[in-house]
């Protein structure tokens, strides 16, 4: 679970942009002062929680007197209809911070609920499903939870936490030798090497090497991922990614892969439909 130390400013900024310089005048000029109100954020349709923390913490930081009882947690699943969470207090706090938690709890459900359905396709196999860097700008920490929330697990965070090699910068060092022996040099203990390859003649260069972690098995065919399963013979940790659609999960998690890395998980989630009624 993130701390709220980080949760609270990306919700801070939200509310910020929302409210403006001068607050919320559709408020301000007709709801009564003193005027208390019981809410109720509703689904819609059914999916995977997310992002209720992120609502409650908008609602927290309009007003901290409000009474927030939650009834389903980040990472449990609803049902259309179903009571998310209550809000009690004024009415006029709960009206300022309703479109940002709307907004913040729709697009994380969004993104838990796409991911179980691509982590369903792997029952039975030892596939992962795993997200990118493909992610909303300034929202990263809080999507990856979510993928997180809906079953699947994270790549790296950013461009510091791992050495991930692909075709430009293979292009740009010479070929696959200079690159990983380039990377193998300056590399501290605790960091990993990942590259990526496009066929499989490339996959025996890295082999044959023996300087990556894990090579990523851009855009292959379902047969070639078999054979590079066959190939690597449990030597390295095989990734997965180009055109995982979800029709296709079930085969590929077949092939024997260790992880499938699906984009779609964080830029392509439909957003969850949620409801807050008075």
């Amino acid at each position: 679970m993130l701390p709220d130390l980080l949760i609270e400013p990306l919700v801070r900024a939200a509310l910020t942009e929302d409210l403006g310089p001068m607050g919320d005048a559709t408020v301000a000029a007709v709801i009564p002062d003193g005027l208390r109100y019981n809410a109720v954020l509703r689904a819609r349709q059914a999916g995977v929680a997310s992002g209720l923390r992120l609502a409650a913490t908008a609602f927290r930081l309009i007003d901290p007197q409000l009474q927030l009882t939650p009834f389903v947690r980040d990472g449990g699943t609803f049902a259309p209809g179903e009571p998310l969470l209550q809000i009690a207090g004024a009415a006029a706090s709960i009206l300022m911070a309703e479109r940002v938690a709307l907004n913040f709890a729709g697009r994380m459900c969004g993104i838990a609920t796409l991911t179980a359905a691509y982590v369903a396709q792997t029952a039975g196999t030892k596939a992962r499903i795993t997200c990118t860097r493909k992610t909303t700008p300034g929202l990263r920490a809080v999507e990856k939870e979510a993928v997180r929330h809906g079953g699947g697990s994270n790549h790296r965070f950013g461009l510091s936490d791992a050495i991930l090699i692909k075709d430009n910068h293979i292009a740009a060092a010479g070929g696959i030798g200079p690159v990983l022996q380039g990377a193998a040099a300056r590399r501290s203990h605790l960091m990993r090497i990942e590259i990526e390859v496009d066929t499989l003649d490339q996959l025996a260069d890295v082999l044959a090497l023996g300087l990556a972690d894990v090579v990523l098995l851009d855009n292959m065919t379902t047969p070639q991922l078999a054979e590079a399963v066959r190939m690597t013979d449990g030597r390295l940790v095989l990734e997965a990614s180009g055109n995982m659609t979800l029709p296709r999960i079930a085969e590929v998690a077949a092939t024997g892969v260790d992880y499938i890395s699906v984009g779609a998980l964080t830029h392509s989630a439909p957003v969850v439909d949620l409801g807050l009624d008075f």
